[in-house]
């Protein structure tokens, strides 16, 4: 057991948030996301986890760039469908109790989103329920 460290944070994820380097993105998909589909990079699991616990306890170890204009990526929602606005703002909510100043978060086109994510260092799988629950975190430099 290590100190400080949030319990739904598993090993697997410590290990991957290490390696990764500034510049570099992981993706807290929720349930429903077919994280295999995009296979060329690490996939983790965290079943009945939600992604605002993960934000909780990801971001008091993990620097958001802060030299990109928006190191937060949601997926926009489809035409004819609806976003739930309590997801982003649970979200944000997480985010702003670790982070000094609130970062900018983009909303991207599914199919933008989607090769987003193929592009990320590793995909977490989670327990988030929400529809259009996906968040892109990309790392930062951690000041000195």
């Amino acid at each position: 057991m290590l100190k400080g460290i949030h319990p739904a944070i598993s090993p697997d994820l410590l290990a991957v948030l290490s390696r990764m380097g500034h510049g570099d993105e992981i993706l807290f998909a929720d349930a429903h996301f077919p994280a295999e589909t995009f296979g060329s990079h690490v996939v983790l699991r965290a079943d009945g986890v939600n992604i605002d616990t993960l934000l909780a306890g990801t971001l008091p170890l993990f620097e958001l760039d802060a030299y990109c204009e928006c190191p937060l990526i949601m997926m926009q929602a489809v035409e004819g469908d609806q976003l739930d606005p309590t997801v982003e703002s649970k979200y944000m909510a997480a985010i702003t109790k670790t982070t000094v100043n609130k970062p900018a978060l983009e909303q991207m086109d599914r199919f933008d989103f989607y090769e987003r994510a193929e592009k990320c260092f590793a995909i977490v799988l989670t327990g988030e329920t929400a529809k259009y629950g996906n968040i892109i975190l990309k790392k930062g430099v951690t000041p000195v």
